[in-house]
């Protein structure tokens, strides 16, 4: 099924105006929107995906998927063949060095992946094409379209034909509109939507570096040592990170928590420099300046940005803030508020009235909250713990040498608990999300 597009008038300035009906609007072509797309379609919903760039196209990220993000990746059908397998997590500090691997369950697979954004924001874009999505690149989305009653009833756009020409302006409607356009969510900030300033918020760098090394472990530095401008070493509030690629590169990268109070007044491009001259000597790293320089972007966490659905708006991805504190993992939250975010819009366009669909999507917040809001409340509460990096480093001296007790933090960090039975670890780590408010 396609969306009905009518093509309209021009105005005096002799520019080109469209209107495209669909049954959904997805704003943001990135996992989340991308993967809330080709599960609408495979619902038999006519939906629209719009991104304002075109692909491939980068997005600042440590491009590592953990098993929770693979099993997504899974139900939603993608193709990974090719694409880099991880083990598990190398972690270094306090002088030592502890290798886990992932751990296999009945819920989780014992791998992850790792793939460039462009790579794999590309690769979820067609494939929400193929599953008849319709995709409108080169199209910026300009704010919301209200009716009468407040509700979002669609969004105008400007979009760019393809090899240049006259921007078109396009309005597209819909009953439901999905926010998915990452971190500054301007169509939510558009709708109402503020950030909650009682959320964590991180900040991560990172660049491509061309290495000799070969590995299929996830490596992160938990102690962050840099160099003063007199040659001082410095602990740094925050982790460091060395995710290979299959192509002979590694994503190299640091993140840290507005929970520190270094975190406004540092410069972490060049405490990245400073870092990476100083990692052990056998990853021979060279910055790959075809990748492009540094570069940071903002993670936010723990559901920063509410209500998750009103008025015709459902919020997906990092638009609604759902990156975990623990790890600043992001993309396998994404892939599940997907997931369920289409199976609760393709029951409400099957109920007869607007009550009855009213009802049904705003189950949508109360879902999400009751799987991930437990766990992103310990999440908050870890990040607090860690705002000094001397905390990290007394936890990494006396917690890393404790090969059990790292096993059950690796559970609890990835949030990778077995979802039913499993061993005490999985039980724990079930409880204590459970009961962990989801304020």
């Amino acid at each position: 099924m396609s969306p009905s597009t009518t093509t309209g008038t021009r105005d005096a300035r002799d520019t080109a105006r469209e209107t495209v009906h669909a049954d959904v609007v997805v704003v943001g072509a990135g996992p989340g929107g991308s993967a809330t797309a080709a599960y609408l379609a495979d619902h038999g919903l006519d939906v629209v995906l719009l991104d304002k760039a075109t692909f491939p196209r980068d997005k600042i990220c440590g491009d590592g998927l953990t098993p929770r993000a693979t099993k997504e990746l899974i139900s939603l059908g993608v193709d990974t063949t090719g694409w880099q397998r991880t083990k598990g997590l190398r972690i270094r500090g306090g002088g030592r060095t502890l290798q886990l691997d992932w751990p296999e369950t009945d819920t989780f697979p014992g791998f992850g992946l790792v793939r460039t954004r462009g790579q794999l924001d590309e690769a979820l874009a067609r494939h929400a094409q193929a599953r008849g999505a319709q995709l409108h690149e080169r199209t910026a989305v300009t704010g919301p379209v209200h009716d009468a009653a407040g509700r979002v009833r669609g969004v105008t756009a400007r979009r760019t034909p393809e090899g240049g020409g006259r921007p078109v302006e396009v309005t597209y409607r819909a009953p439901v509109v999905i926010a998915s356009d990452g971190v500054s969510s301007r169509l939510a900030t558009a709708a109402g939507r503020p950030k909650r300033t009682d959320r964590v918020m991180g900040v991560a760098v990172r660049a491509y570096y061309s290495t000799p090394r070969r590995d299929d472990y996830l490596e992160s530095h938990l102690e962050l040592w840099t160099r003063g401008d007199d040659g001082r070493r410095i602990l740094m509030p925050g982790y460091g990170w060395i995710f290979p690629l299959e192509d002979g590169r590694a994503n190299v990268g640091l993140g840290t928590l507005d929970t520190t109070p270094a975190f406004r007044n540092t410069d972490y491009k060049d405490v990245m420099r400073k870092w990476v001259e100083d990692i052990e000597p056998d990853w021979h790293l060279t910055h790959d300046e075809s990748s492009g320089p540094i570069r940071g972007a903002a993670l936010p966490m723990g559901f920063n940005r509410a209500p998750l659905y009103a008025d015709g708006l459902l919020l997906v991805g990092d638009a609604g803030g759902m990156v975990n504190p623990f790890n600043g993992e992001g993309i396998d939250y994404a892939l599940q508020a997907a997931r369920v975010s289409a199976e609760v819009v393709a029951q409400a366009h099957a109920r007869r009235t607007d009550a009855g669909r009213e009802r049904v999507l705003a189950r949508y917040p109360r879902v999400m909250k009751d799987e991930l809001g437990g766990y992103f409340t310990l999440g908050r509460w870890f990040a607090h713990a860690i705002g000094h990096p001397e905390v990290m480093r007394l936890a990494t001296r006396y917690g890393l040498p404790v090969t059990p007790l790292m096993r059950v933090l690796l559970k609890v960090m990835a949030n990778l608990p077995q979802q039913r039975g499993g061993g005490v670890d999985d039980a724990f780590v079930r409880t204590i999300s459970r009961l962990a408010p989801d304020a």
